[in-house]
């Protein structure tokens, strides 16, 4: 976490390392066909550490794309914000419509928090877009550090596993092109002034700590 002060943007020690293999990892996945994973079952520790992955890591999406729905209703008449916003957004469209489909095949039960996820979501958006474009910024940059950093953390986590089934090595994949999607989302951020927002550290700090809290939730239930 964060201390009260600026620092530089987080950044991957392993982003772009597989981006040849991982850019086309979700598209490669959509084309599939929509099967079920029976057949050779997953391990009880395999079937686990999955499930509790795309769990949270629907959660996830379904709480950014409610973020970016805030931001763009406050900035839907801004010329500069609204295309930037709606590009990222159409970015979290697409790793969402991934993460469905993850939930359909394993038939992983989402979080209760759903309809949570989905106020909080919008809610930060659009209080965040309601005090500027900056803060909208540090929204965006707070909450894709956290992000990457727990796609890296989950990365190592299943790299421990004694993977016996197909479908983990094609989730990782998944994971590291969608990190590496929220990473650049986040270099966007500082791009366009993030940490110029009045009261960054602290905004950033209140941010992170809520994306922190939410990912053990989500995890859980």
């Amino acid at each position: 976490m964060r201390h009260l002060a600026r620092r530089a943007p987080y950044s991957s020690p392993w982003r772009g390392a597989a981006a040849a293999t991982s850019r086309t990892a979700s598209d490669a996945y959509l084309r599939k066909p929509s099967t079920r994973a029976d057949s050779p079952p997953l391990s009880p520790r395999e079937k686990q550490a999955l499930d509790a992955a795309i769990r949270v890591d629907h959660a996830g999406e379904i709480a950014a794309n409610w973020i970016y729905r805030g931001q763009l209703a406050v900035f839907q008449r801004d010329p500069a914000m609204a295309p930037l916003i709606q590009k990222m957004w159409d970015g979290e469209k697409k790793h969402l419509q991934v993460m469905e489909k993850l939930v359909h095949q394993h038939r992983v039960a989402p979080t209760i928090l759903t309809e949570v996820a989905k106020v909080a979501g919008f809610g930060l958006g659009a209080a965040t877009a309601l005090m500027g474009r900056e803060a909208a910024m540090t929204c965006t940059e707070a909450v894709e550090t956290v992000i990457g950093e727990h796609y890296d953390d989950q990365l190592r986590d299943l790299d421990g596993l004694q993977v016996t089934h197909s479908s983990i090595p094609e989730l990782k994949e998944i994971i590291r092109e969608l990190r590496d999607d929220e990473l650049e989302h986040l270099d966007t951020a500082v791009e366009y002034d993030s940490q110029r927002a009045p009261a960054h550290a602290l905004l950033s700090a209140i941010i992170e700590v809520g994306c922190s809290a939410a990912i053990q939730v989500c995890k859980r239930i």
